[in-house]
Protein backbone atom coordinates (compact mmCIF):
# COMPACT_ATOMS: atom_id res chain seq x y z
CA UNK A 1 0.00 0.00 0.00
CA UNK A 2 1.69 3.23 -0.71
CA UNK A 3 0.59 6.41 1.30
CA UNK A 4 0.73 8.72 -1.25
CA UNK A 5 -1.66 7.49 -3.38
CA UNK A 6 1.44 7.07 -6.54
CA UNK A 7 1.52 3.69 -7.44
CA UNK A 8 5.44 2.93 -8.17
CA UNK A 9 6.32 0.63 -10.55
CA UNK A 10 8.69 -2.36 -10.06
CA UNK A 11 11.92 -2.14 -10.92
CA UNK A 12 13.73 -5.32 -11.83
CA UNK A 13 15.93 -6.57 -9.31
CA UNK A 14 18.77 -6.45 -12.14
CA UNK A 15 18.43 -2.43 -12.70
CA UNK A 16 18.91 -2.10 -8.75
CA UNK A 17 21.83 -3.89 -8.66
CA UNK A 18 23.17 -2.22 -11.83
CA UNK A 19 22.87 0.54 -10.19
CA UNK A 20 24.67 -0.22 -7.15
CA UNK A 21 27.83 -1.10 -8.92
CA UNK A 22 27.84 2.65 -10.05
CA UNK A 23 29.54 5.78 -9.18
CA UNK A 24 29.24 7.16 -5.63
CA UNK A 25 26.39 10.00 -6.96
CA UNK A 26 24.54 6.26 -8.48
CA UNK A 27 24.08 5.58 -4.51
CA UNK A 28 23.17 8.48 -3.65
CA UNK A 29 20.34 9.24 -6.06
CA UNK A 30 18.42 5.47 -4.49
CA UNK A 31 17.60 7.69 -1.60
CA UNK A 32 15.78 10.68 -2.83
CA UNK A 33 12.80 11.31 -1.61
CA UNK A 34 9.16 11.80 -2.94
CA UNK A 35 10.40 10.94 -6.40
CA UNK A 36 8.64 9.54 -8.95
CA UNK A 37 10.44 8.44 -11.62
CA UNK A 38 11.86 4.80 -11.73
CA UNK A 39 14.27 4.42 -10.00
CA UNK A 40 16.62 2.29 -12.48
CA UNK A 41 16.22 6.08 -14.71
CA UNK A 42 17.26 8.36 -12.22
CA UNK A 43 20.46 6.43 -10.74
CA UNK A 44 21.39 5.82 -14.83
CA UNK A 45 21.12 9.89 -15.27
CA UNK A 46 23.02 10.30 -11.99
CA UNK A 47 25.36 8.00 -13.61
CA UNK A 48 25.55 10.41 -16.78
CA UNK A 49 25.49 13.45 -15.03
CA UNK A 50 28.72 12.55 -12.81
CA UNK A 51 30.70 11.17 -16.64
CA UNK A 52 30.37 14.65 -18.03
CA UNK A 53 33.08 17.35 -17.87
CA UNK A 54 30.61 20.42 -19.31
CA UNK A 55 28.05 22.19 -17.36
CA UNK A 56 24.54 22.03 -18.40
CA UNK A 57 22.92 24.77 -20.35
CA UNK A 58 20.06 24.30 -18.39
CA UNK A 59 21.60 24.87 -15.07
CA UNK A 60 22.67 28.62 -16.18
CA UNK A 61 25.93 27.94 -15.60
CA UNK A 62 29.34 28.99 -17.34
CA UNK A 63 32.63 26.55 -17.50
CA UNK A 64 34.81 27.89 -14.64
CA UNK A 65 38.08 29.37 -15.79
CA UNK A 66 40.87 27.80 -14.01
CA UNK A 67 44.51 29.16 -13.43
CA UNK A 68 46.65 28.07 -15.84
CA UNK A 69 49.44 26.41 -14.68
CA UNK A 70 53.33 27.20 -14.99
CA UNK A 71 55.30 30.31 -14.10
CA UNK A 72 55.06 33.45 -14.56
CA UNK A 73 56.29 34.87 -17.85
CA UNK A 74 56.71 38.21 -17.20
CA UNK A 75 60.41 39.37 -16.80
CA UNK A 76 62.01 39.99 -13.42
CA UNK A 77 63.18 43.51 -12.96
CA UNK A 78 67.13 43.60 -12.44
CA UNK A 79 69.36 46.10 -10.92
CA UNK A 80 71.45 48.14 -13.35
CA UNK A 81 75.23 48.20 -12.88
CA UNK A 82 76.19 52.21 -12.64
CA UNK A 83 78.65 53.51 -14.84
CA UNK A 84 81.22 55.58 -13.19
CA UNK A 85 83.52 58.29 -14.30
CA UNK A 86 86.75 57.90 -15.61
CA UNK A 87 89.40 59.33 -13.92
CA UNK A 88 91.74 61.90 -16.21
CA UNK A 89 94.46 59.84 -18.03
CA UNK A 90 97.80 61.97 -17.33
CA UNK A 91 98.63 63.96 -20.27
CA UNK A 92 102.71 64.75 -19.29
CA UNK A 93 105.22 62.65 -17.57
CA UNK A 94 105.20 62.91 -13.34
CA UNK A 95 106.95 65.89 -12.73
CA UNK A 96 110.31 66.08 -11.48
CA UNK A 97 110.67 67.27 -8.38
CA UNK A 98 112.75 70.75 -7.65
CA UNK A 99 115.28 70.18 -4.91
CA UNK A 100 117.05 73.59 -3.23
CA UNK A 101 120.19 73.74 -1.19
CA UNK A 102 122.89 72.78 -3.09
CA UNK A 103 125.96 73.50 -2.04
CA UNK A 104 128.71 75.91 -3.36
CA UNK A 105 131.10 74.18 -5.95
CA UNK A 106 134.04 74.75 -3.57
CA UNK A 107 132.05 73.76 -0.51
CA UNK A 108 133.60 70.60 1.41
CA UNK A 109 133.41 67.34 -0.57
CA UNK A 110 131.50 65.82 2.53
CA UNK A 111 128.63 68.35 2.10
CA UNK A 112 127.92 67.67 -1.71
CA UNK A 113 127.96 64.46 -0.95
CA UNK A 114 124.98 64.46 1.38
CA UNK A 115 123.40 66.92 -1.06
CA UNK A 116 124.10 64.57 -3.58
CA UNK A 117 123.02 61.62 -2.37
CA UNK A 118 119.30 63.77 -0.82
CA UNK A 119 118.64 65.04 -4.18
CA UNK A 120 118.46 61.32 -5.50
CA UNK A 121 116.47 60.26 -3.02
CA UNK A 122 113.94 62.87 -3.42
CA UNK A 123 113.86 62.32 -7.40
CA UNK A 124 113.10 58.78 -7.03
CA UNK A 125 110.17 59.43 -4.66
CA UNK A 126 108.90 61.82 -6.92
CA UNK A 127 107.86 64.70 -4.65
CA UNK A 128 110.88 67.64 -3.14
CA UNK A 129 110.43 66.68 0.96
CA UNK A 130 113.24 66.90 3.74
CA UNK A 131 115.51 64.41 3.52
CA UNK A 132 118.77 63.75 5.76
CA UNK A 133 121.70 61.95 5.20
CA UNK A 134 124.04 60.79 7.83
CA UNK A 135 127.31 58.78 6.69
CA UNK A 136 129.64 58.48 10.09
CA UNK A 137 133.36 59.05 9.02
CA UNK A 138 132.43 61.27 5.58
CA UNK A 139 134.25 64.24 7.05
CA UNK A 140 137.50 62.13 6.54
CA UNK A 141 136.04 61.49 2.98
CA UNK A 142 138.41 64.41 1.56
CA UNK A 143 141.79 62.24 2.81
CA UNK A 144 143.24 60.44 -0.04
CA UNK A 145 142.55 56.95 -0.09
CA UNK A 146 139.03 54.71 -0.35
CA UNK A 147 136.43 55.39 2.22
CA UNK A 148 133.54 52.31 2.45
CA UNK A 149 131.32 54.17 4.74
CA UNK A 150 127.33 52.72 6.24
CA UNK A 151 124.30 55.87 5.18
CA UNK A 152 121.00 56.01 6.66
CA UNK A 153 118.96 58.31 4.27
CA UNK A 154 115.92 59.90 5.82
CA UNK A 155 113.46 60.95 3.61
CA UNK A 156 109.97 62.10 4.70
CA UNK A 157 110.34 60.82 8.39
CA UNK A 158 111.09 57.01 6.68
CA UNK A 159 114.40 55.46 6.79
CA UNK A 160 116.56 53.40 4.88
CA UNK A 161 120.68 52.30 4.71
CA UNK A 162 123.00 52.52 2.20
CA UNK A 163 126.33 51.98 0.95
CA UNK A 164 128.82 54.57 0.06
CA UNK A 165 132.27 54.65 -1.27
CA UNK A 166 134.23 57.53 -2.02
CA UNK A 167 138.01 56.97 -4.01
CA UNK A 168 140.04 60.26 -2.90
CA UNK A 169 142.69 61.40 -4.53
CA UNK A 170 144.63 64.48 -3.75
CA UNK A 171 142.60 67.08 -6.07
CA UNK A 172 139.63 65.10 -7.10
CA UNK A 173 137.21 62.27 -5.81
CA UNK A 174 134.61 60.21 -6.61
CA UNK A 175 131.64 58.49 -4.52
CA UNK A 176 129.16 55.80 -5.50
CA UNK A 177 125.88 55.23 -2.99
CA UNK A 178 123.61 52.17 -3.19
CA UNK A 179 120.86 51.08 -1.87
CA UNK A 180 118.57 47.85 -1.91
CA UNK A 181 116.06 50.11 -0.76
CA UNK A 182 113.99 53.49 -2.24
CA UNK A 183 111.24 56.00 -1.05
CA UNK A 184 107.96 56.26 -2.88
CA UNK A 185 105.17 58.94 -2.74
CA UNK A 186 101.82 57.55 -3.40
CA UNK A 187 100.88 60.15 -5.21
CA UNK A 188 103.43 58.69 -7.91
CA UNK A 189 101.93 55.45 -7.69
CA UNK A 190 98.71 55.97 -8.00
CA UNK A 191 99.75 57.87 -10.87
CA UNK A 192 101.38 55.63 -12.92
CA UNK A 193 98.13 53.13 -12.42
CA UNK A 194 96.08 55.78 -14.39
CA UNK A 195 98.45 55.58 -17.11
CA UNK A 196 97.87 52.06 -17.15
CA UNK A 197 94.66 51.79 -17.18
CA UNK A 198 92.37 54.09 -19.17
CA UNK A 199 89.08 52.72 -17.81
CA UNK A 200 89.66 53.40 -14.38
CA UNK A 201 87.28 55.53 -12.32
CA UNK A 202 88.85 54.51 -8.62
CA UNK A 203 92.49 53.51 -7.69
CA UNK A 204 93.15 52.44 -4.63
CA UNK A 205 97.00 51.14 -3.43
CA UNK A 206 97.65 49.40 -0.10
CA UNK A 207 100.91 51.78 1.17
CA UNK A 208 101.32 55.02 3.24
CA UNK A 209 102.09 58.44 1.55
CA UNK A 210 105.32 57.87 1.59
CA UNK A 211 106.85 54.08 1.77
CA UNK A 212 109.88 52.78 1.48
CA UNK A 213 110.14 49.64 -0.61
CA UNK A 214 112.61 47.42 -1.70
CA UNK A 215 113.10 47.10 -6.14
CA UNK A 216 113.27 43.07 -5.41
CA UNK A 217 109.74 42.87 -3.72
CA UNK A 218 106.68 41.96 -5.00
CA UNK A 219 105.88 45.46 -5.34
CA UNK A 220 103.06 47.58 -4.59
CA UNK A 221 99.38 45.93 -4.67
CA UNK A 222 96.46 48.24 -6.38
CA UNK A 223 92.64 47.87 -6.84
CA UNK A 224 91.46 49.31 -9.76
CA UNK A 225 87.46 50.23 -9.93
CA UNK A 226 87.14 50.42 -13.47
CA UNK A 227 84.31 52.80 -15.34
CA UNK A 228 81.87 49.61 -15.34
CA UNK A 229 81.90 48.94 -11.61
CA UNK A 230 84.61 46.27 -11.59
CA UNK A 231 87.87 45.85 -9.51
CA UNK A 232 90.68 44.74 -11.16
CA UNK A 233 93.55 43.96 -9.35
CA UNK A 234 97.20 45.40 -9.85
CA UNK A 235 101.05 45.23 -8.74
CA UNK A 236 103.22 48.57 -9.28
CA UNK A 237 107.22 47.53 -9.05
CA UNK A 238 109.36 50.68 -8.35
CA UNK A 239 112.81 50.16 -9.72
CA UNK A 240 115.82 51.47 -7.90
CA UNK A 241 115.51 54.82 -9.47
CA UNK A 242 111.78 55.54 -8.68
CA UNK A 243 110.28 54.60 -12.01
CA UNK A 244 106.87 52.57 -11.98
CA UNK A 245 106.31 49.39 -13.43
CA UNK A 246 102.46 48.74 -13.21
CA UNK A 247 101.56 45.01 -14.29
CA UNK A 248 97.95 43.04 -13.87
CA UNK A 249 98.41 41.04 -10.81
Amino acid sequence: MNPSGIERPAVPRGAVLRAAVSRGAVLHGAVLRGAVVPVALLLGGLALAGCSDTPSKDAGGTPSSKPSGGSSTAPIPTASTPTLTPLPTPSKPWPTPKVTGQPASDAPLAQRIRFAISKQAQIAAGKAATTTVTCPGIEDAEKPGTHDLTCTVTYAGKSYPGKLTIDAKQYSATYKFTSDSVPIVRAKVVDAVQRTVTDAAKVTCTMEDVAVVKPTSQGISCDVTTTGNAVQPYRAQISGNGQVLVTKA
